[in-house]
């Protein structure tokens, strides 16, 4: 892939493609109990319900997903459609060459499950959509009754050049189902059926609706002729117009009865070779056996998980969240009013701040565009900041030069004050994912600052690429996947490029999310290091990333936040390693002053020693600064982020927090609530109790360190890790295996998944902890770079 290619190339191509990746409209064609007649009836109720498009949840799949992908060469998605007993599997191959991005091709699967009628039939509908400039058209002779044989679309635009879709009719295995009704001899079901239409371009990702409205008309017409007694068989009744031609969207359908196969092609105009079917079986088998090689030799489990269904549970799970990256473009709504509530200075600030959300102040913003991962496809097909550095973590492992480019396009959607949006929700397709509530933007709220973690892993990974011979690699013998760990001066010149945006954004923190210690009397090693999240209500602070979790009770402007100083202090030592890579001196000496004031102020403003344990802070009745502690992942922030050395004081303390079974530990990780916490397992219980990956990784990652160092609590972390460790890939693993998905979060008492389903993001987190060294055994040295 490279660079980011021009918008078209995604929105124009790739994205067809992925709409097809996310779910080819399929429907299982066998008759109701109650005949044709209830079909026509109840359209929407009976038939709508069986079409397969866009990932949603809870649609009767027993699992769906890529089962090996790398977004350079392509890979292969299964869909076990236990609803519509048909398990489809699409094969999809990138092949480089010529001057517009390439050719590409997708082989599509049916096969019936082991429960399917042996005549079962299903309907296939591939389409594709133009924006923008550009032209569209089925080529050849116009046949009333249907296409035989190829299906030609031509194509052009000022970024593509020209090229081709061809839709292939498949291996003479295909068996299609015979004539059972007079509407045969019009429509026979042996040929493809084409539709072509012309639909405002606004309009053109609604294609679900855009069929049903053609399918609809053709139903209609067979009903006013046949009636509803004698309508055609499903099968034969719910098929669009065949009306081939000139339009901005064309509904290609198939009907099948039993297994089947076809491919569709996208040639290139200024590829040097035609893309053929054989040329896609050939490229099918080099993709599966380079993704095969490549797998193994960066994310091979280790022992206790060195077995080859872990390897498969690994695969799955690594090339969803990679299979997850997407383009993303369009308008957003924003709020810049800067209403003096949004300051939130006053007490009772969240009463004013939700009055003056209620004046309607948000307006459309841009367009602009993202190239990112997503949490998840059925629920959050949409990038989100915080998750995104986490989502990046084994990406990075994989592919540091998209990893690199992902982190530079999150940046460039900077604004001039330092500001980026913790949930980008670009255009009207990507809006109608999200209530209407939650879909405005605010320039005070910001979220965890997780990219900067990825870059510390990238210039962690750079300093011990960089060899004492100073070779570097010709860029045209260079690993796409490594070119900026290969050439140095190529890496030095892209941290020089973000270095200014990564100031921008950090000095942004600083005045946007600043903590009162003055106002207060309170006691610190600096007066200027607390920090306060913006967007806070009695209930919750979304921009925090840990929604529910428990806060002081009321909220006041004079509350200081640990997650939040915690986040600074892990951003500041990344900055200040950024700088001293760039040799940028004055700003390592003055970064170094901030994190040497924020590590220290987190022990005199959040550390209670009656708790033992770190806490946020509030203001009392008598406007006194008192810690308000509820235990659990806001206690162990300063741990997490890898701010307490191996002999801290506090070390002891929070290790015992963890692995205390009426605490934080359980069977399935470390809850995010304590077990005797008032307020465990309470209300939306979304960050009250349950088990998430990403702040387990954390852990998982900070007790490796601590166990391969020496201190006086590395046995404890040692043990802690090696148990942390298996609990957290077989829980995920257990429900893997039990309903195909991986889940948003698990129950601390069952394990059992739960929230969103296919939620590939940062639960894949468990592929790096696989990977992690085994240290079972007293004593172990192992180490691998996390």
């Amino acid at each position: 892939m490279g660079p980011l290619p021009p918008k078209s190339v995604f929105r124009r191509t790739a994205k067809n493609i992925q709409k097809l990746a996310d779910g080819t409209s399929v429907v299982k064609g066998g008759r109701l109990s109650d005949g044709t007649t209830e079909y026509v009836k109840s359209f929407a109720s009976s038939i709508q319900p069986n079409f397969r498009h866009t990932c949603e949840q809870h649609e009767g799949m027993a699992g769906y997903g890529w089962d090996e992908y790398d977004v350079r060469e392509g890979g292969r998605q299964t869909i076990h459609d236990a609803g519509n007993n048909i398990d489809i599997t699409t094969e999809f191959v990138k092949i480089p060459g010529g001057n517009h991005g390439g050719s590409w091709g997708v082989r599509i699967k049916g096969t019936p499950r082991e429960d399917a009628s042996s005549a079962l039939k299903s309907t296939v509908i591939f389409y594709a959509g133009m924006e923008g400039v550009g032209s569209l058209e089925v080529e050849g002779e116009r046949d009333a009754l249907g296409t035989e044989g190829l299906v030609t679309i031509a194509g052009q635009t000022a970024d593509l050049g020209d090229f081709k879709l061809e839709i292939t009719e498949g291996p003479e295995s295909n068996v299609n189902p015979p004539p059972s009704h007079p509407s045969y001899q019009d429509k026979p079901l042996d040929r493809t059926i084409v539709s072509s239409l012309q639909v405002p371009e606004d309009a053109l990702w609604q294609a679900k609706s855009i069929l049903f409205s053609s399918m609809k008309r053709e139903v209609d017409a067979y009903v006013e002729k046949y009636g509803n007694d004698n309508a055609p068989p499903p099968w034969q009744l719910f098929t669009i117009p065949n009306e081939p031609g000139v339009g901005n969207i064309h509904l290609i359908q198939k009907v099948f009865e039993g297994a089947f196969e076809f491919d569709v092609l996208y040639a290139s105009g200024s590829a040097p070779k035609r893309l053929t079917s054989e040329t896609l079986s050939r490229q099918i088998k080099t993709v599966t056996e380079s993704f095969a090689h490549r797998f193994a030799h960066i994310f091979k489990p280790k022992a206790p998980f060195a077995l080859a269904k872990y390897e498969g549970f690994s695969r799955s799970l690594f090339s969803n969240l990679i299979g997850g990256i997407g383009y993303f473009y369009g308008d957003s709504v924003v709020d810049r009013s800067y209403a003096a509530e949004y300051e939130e200075e006053n007490e009772g600030f969240w009463q004013e701040t939700a009055d003056a959300r209620s004046r309607g102040n948000e307006k459309l913003e841009g367009p602009s565009e993202l190239f990112t991962s997503i949490p998840s496809r059925p629920f959050f097909p949409r990038g989100f900041l915080w998750d995104e550095g986490f989502h990046l973590l084994p990406v990075v492992d994989w592919d540091i030069d998209l990893t690199l480019e992902i982190v530079k396009s999150w940046f460039n959607l900077m604004d001039e004050d330092g500001w980026i949006g913790r949930e980008q929700i670009l255009g009207p397709e990507a809006r109608s994912k999200v209530p209407q509530e939650f879909q405005t933007q605010y320039p005070h709220y910001a979220n965890p600052p997780t990219l900067f973690l990825v870059l510390e892993a990238f210039v962690e990974k750079l300093t011990k690429n960089i060899t004492t011979s100073e070779e570097t690699l010709n860029m045209e013998q260079a690993d796409v996947h490594t070119a900026h760990l290969d050439n140095p001066e190529l890496a030095t010149q892209y941290l020089r490029n973000l270095y200014p945006l990564l100031k921008r954004h950090y000095f942004w923190f600083r005045k946007t999310q600043w903590g009162d210690i003055k106002s207060y009397d309170r006691e610190a090693y600096s007066s200027r290091e607390a920090y306060r999240w913006r967007g806070r209500t009695p209930q919750h602070i979304l921009t925090s990333g840990l929604d529910d979790y428990p806060r002081p009770q009321p909220p006041h402007p004079g509350e200081l936040h640990l997650d939040l100083i915690s986040w600074m202090g892990m951003m500041t030592r990344s900055l200040k390693r950024i700088a001293e890579t760039l040799a940028e001196d004055e700003d390592v000496v003055e970064l170094a002053g901030y994190e040497k004031a924020i590590i220290r102020n987190i022990d005199d403003l959040h550390w209670d020693e009656k708790a033992q344990t770190y806490c946020d802070a509030t203001i009392d009745d008598y406007e006194e600064s008192i810690h308000v502690c509820h235990k659990g992942y806001i206690s162990i922030f300063p741990f997490l982020v890898g701010l307490l050395p191996a002999d801290s004081p506090r070390l002891e303390a929070v290790l015992n927090l963890i692995s205390d079974p009426e605490e934080l530990w359980s069977d399935f990780g470390i809850r995010s609530l304590s077990k005797k916490d008032e307020f465990y397992g309470t209300a939306e219980n979304y960050w009250r109790s349950p088990v998430w990956m990403n702040m387990n990784y954390l852990a998982v990652k900070q007790l490796l360190t601590y166990a391969q160092t020496s201190g006086p609590y590395q046995k404890q972390a040692r043990n802690i890790y090696t148990n942390l460790r298996k609990n957290l890939v077989n829980v995920v693993y257990d429900n893997w295996e039990k309903t195909g998905f991986a889940w948003e979060q698990y129950d601390p008492e069952t394990g059992v998944g739960q929230r969103t389903q296919h939620f590939t993001g940062w639960t894949s987190l468990v592929v790096k902890i696989m990977v992690m060294p085994d240290l079972s055994a007293v004593g172990g040295k192992e180490h691998d770079e996390l």
